[in-house]
């Protein structure tokens, strides 16, 4: 992977890990095409890494809200909302791995996914809860327990299973995609901890060029990420998940097109 490879997949991570169209597969699909193998450790390592950079620009943004350390409750739901997919990661991260390596598993999610969404917010009607105040701790949990539908399919999207389980739990759009941004701080934080140790302790360290990649990765997906943030909450407000089911749907078509001719492998 060189520095161009890099700063692409960064670009990628951070107009999507925070749109409900799924990150992994949108990186996936960009590593086929530059001819990167997925199979390769350090670019799995790499892939997962730079949401770190995403996710910070969450804390950047919402910063008065992280830095409040007199609301205690906010800090206790995080924990509680992220419980579910440190057990659920920890137990199928080898299936998970090699779910990962299948393009067609991926379109093939990816379309479904698009299918349900034209249909989201029509089901999900009469919110009650407008602020992250008011999601109370069972609430949280049962949202964590969303995000794990992410972590068994990928292709779903980790921000589309949390924003519309907090849907489903009376949570407004606004509300539900904001708590969605909360709860990816902790999650990609242990993900990316628990694969950095992992392979700094198969591989004996990260080399210059290796820990290059990464700083440019997590710089330019944390840039990028910032942006996509503040256009997401907007358009989400006015335009719904409609738009997105569309997008989902033609992509999920153009993947399964391109495994078909070969452009993208197994």
């Amino acid at each position: 992977m060189d520095t161009l490879q890099s700063i692409i997949i960064a670009i990628v991570e951070g107009l999507t890990e925070f749109l409900p169209i799924s990150s992994t597969a949108h990186m996936r699909i960009t590593e086929n095409l530059l001819g990167i193998s997925n199979t390769d450790t350090f670019t799995q390592v790499f892939t997962v890494a730079i949401q770190l950079g995403a996710i910070l620009s969450v804390v950047v943004l919402y910063w008065k809200k992280f830095f409040d350390f007199k609301r205690w409750e906010f800090y206790v739901k995080l924990i509680i909302a992220v419980i579910p997919a440190l057990i659920f990661g920890k137990l199928f991260s080898e299936k998970i791995d090699d779910l990962l390596e299948s393009p067609v598993f991926i379109a093939v999610v990816m379309l479904v996914g698009g299918i349900f969404f034209l249909f989201v917010d029509n089901i999900f009607k009469n919110p009650e809860i407008k602020d992250e105040k008011e999601v109370s701790p069972l609430t949280a949990l049962k949202i964590g327990l969303f995000q794990c539908l992410a972590i068994l399919l990928p292709g779903l999207s980790r921000s589309a299973a949390t924003i519309i389980g907090g849907m489903s739990l009376k949570l407004t759009r606004n509300a539900a995609a904001e708590f969605s941004f909360f709860l990816a701080v902790p999650t990609m934080l242990a993900a990316t901890g628990y694969k950095l140790y992992k392979y700094y302790s198969d591989n004996g360290g990260f080399s210059a060029n290796e820990i290059k990649q990464l700083a440019i990765g997590n710089v330019v997906a944390f840039i990028v990420a910032l942006l996509a943030i503040k256009f997401f909450i907007g358009f989400l407000k006015k335009h719904g998940f409609k738009v997105w089911g569309w997008y989902r749907i033609i992509v999920g078509i153009i993947l399964l097109l391109l495994i078909w001719k070969g452009v993208i492998t197994q």
